[in-house]
């Protein structure tokens, strides 16, 4: 075989090779997603490849089969065509053993060199920008080469699906969406600019929903206003003042044993008619939906649902009552700072190294305005100020602080056993994680 003939087919081999590899990394990188999308825009192509995605074991055996015996004849050919050329340039400097050595070592290097670059790297590469666009194109030629090799490729197949039952490994790609996937997307979309940050975070906060129990979300006991069912009509009125909320819970005799809520709306409308208030009167008073405090945000809009309301009592296992909820709380964990901010915020940002939070804070919205990846024991609270009663094993006072993932958590202000204000500080020197028994400070007593 001439020089010319050699060259020529290794330039065959390599381009051969090109498209195998370029076929390999297609298929394999192709989004089921975005392969929906073109097959719904009515792309033929986009079903068939979809298919071969969900069996791949006999497209995966051609190319590999293809590759190995392209490399194998390639290297027979380039030794053949090169090394005897390159050896008697040598040959001219070097005793004839010496330079056929040398000889044999540049031409196995020059080939592949040229195989490497031009049938793996580059093909691949190309196969990565648009993987969908080249895996519609390389399928049909890939069908042909499959079956012309069917022979080998049902030998190969049957071994390599008898391994995999051997070792116990899945025979088919996992093709299930979670959530993180979906997240991981969003954020993806929000670092290229099609998604706005607010948009991202509340598409996150609608994942959280099923992580996040409706304490976080509530109104605390000690911040309800309520009426007595025996309240006069001028109590009534000055509370509503003083206390302006779209609804109140009833109660009989103290806050645990709540009997109904009225809306403030009817309220409103009997002041206006000067007509009397009174809680005893049946078409004021309307049943009150009681929930668990272990639910779920989401358990809890379910909740809503299937009952018709907007509002709630939230009750412990001991049937006291820890909270109230209304679908307006629930809508706002999801929306974030897109809803503009409460007259009281919970966080409030000091400057870049420092933030103040209020006890009663929920832990996943400290999570998510410090960054901070996870909190130590976070099943067991539910607020900023639980994390710092688990962390210090008692009832937290002024100046007791605990040091956590780089910031430090003091305590400012204690309102009878009620945590009001924590001060965060991000701290300068972040080192290894300290230990339970190294982050807790304990300040004395305030005086």
């Amino acid at each position: 075989m001439s020089t010319q003939q050699s060259l020529f087919l290794i330039v065959v081999l390599i381009v051969a090779s090109g498209f195998f590899s370029m076929a390999e990394i297609a298929l394999a990188a192709s989004r089921r997603i975005r392969l929906r999308q073109l097959a719904a825009d009515g792309d033929q192509r986009a079903p068939k490849v979809l298919q071969m995605q969900e069996q791949p074991g006999d497209y995966f055996t051609v190319v590999q089969v293809a590759q190995n015996g392209i490399a194998i004849l390639g290297g027979i050919i380039g030794e053949g065509a090169f090394s005897p050329f390159i050896s008697s340039v040598l040959a001219h400097w070097l005793d004839s053993n010496h330079a056929s050595t040398l000889g044999f070592w540049i031409s196995f290097l020059l080939i592949t060199s040229l195989f490497i670059l031009f049938s793996d790297i580059l093909p691949k590469r190309l196969s990565m920008v648009e993987p969908e666009r080249v895996a519609m194109r390389v399928y049909r030629p890939m069908l042909l080469v499959i079956t012309l090799l069917k022979p080998l490729v049902w030998f190969y197949s049957k071994i390599s699906d008898l391994v995999f039952k051997v070792l116990g490994l899945p025979m088919l790609r996992d093709e299930r969406i979670t959530s993180e996937d979906i997240l991981a997307m969003t954020e993806a979309g929000t670092q290229a600019g099609i998604l706005a940050q607010n948009e991202q975070r509340v598409i996150a906060n609608l994942f959280d929903l099923d992580n996040r129990l409706v304490t976080s979300a509530m109104t605390a006991r000690d911040r309800i206003a309520f009426f007595l069912q025996n309240d006069s009509d001028a109590l009534i009125r000055a509370r509503i003042g003083a206390e302006p909320y779209s609804t109140y819970p009833v109660c009989d005799r103290d806050i645990d044993h709540v009997i109904g809520y009225v809306d403030a709306q009817d309220l409103l409308q009997r002041a206006l008619n000067n007509q009397p208030i009174s809680l005893s009167d049946d078409s004021l008073l309307q049943k009150a939906l009681v929930i668990p405090d272990r639910l779920s945000l989401a358990e809890t809009l379910e909740q809503f649902r299937q009952a018709g309301e907007d509002f709630a009592v939230v009750v412990n296992e001991y049937s006291l009552v820890v909270g109230v909820v209304t679908l307006n709380d629930v809508m706002s964990t999801v929306m974030g700072d897109l809803i503009g901010p409460d007259d009281e915020e919970l966080i409030v940002q000091r400057d870049e190294h420092s933030w103040l939070i209020d006890g009663i804070t929920p832990i996943e919205d400290v999570v998510h305005a410090l960054h901070i990846d996870e909190f130590p024991h976070f099943e067991d609270y539910d607020t900023m100020a639980g994390f710092l009663m688990v962390m210090l094993r008692r009832i937290p006072r002024r100046t007791d602080s605990v040091n956590w993932g780089g910031y430090k958590f003091e305590v400012m202000d204690v309102d009878s056993y009620r945590i009001d204000q924590v001060l965060v500080t991000r701290l300068c020197a972040e080192g290894q994680e300290p230990t339970e028994q190294e982050t807790a400070n304990l300040g004395a007593p305030a005086p």
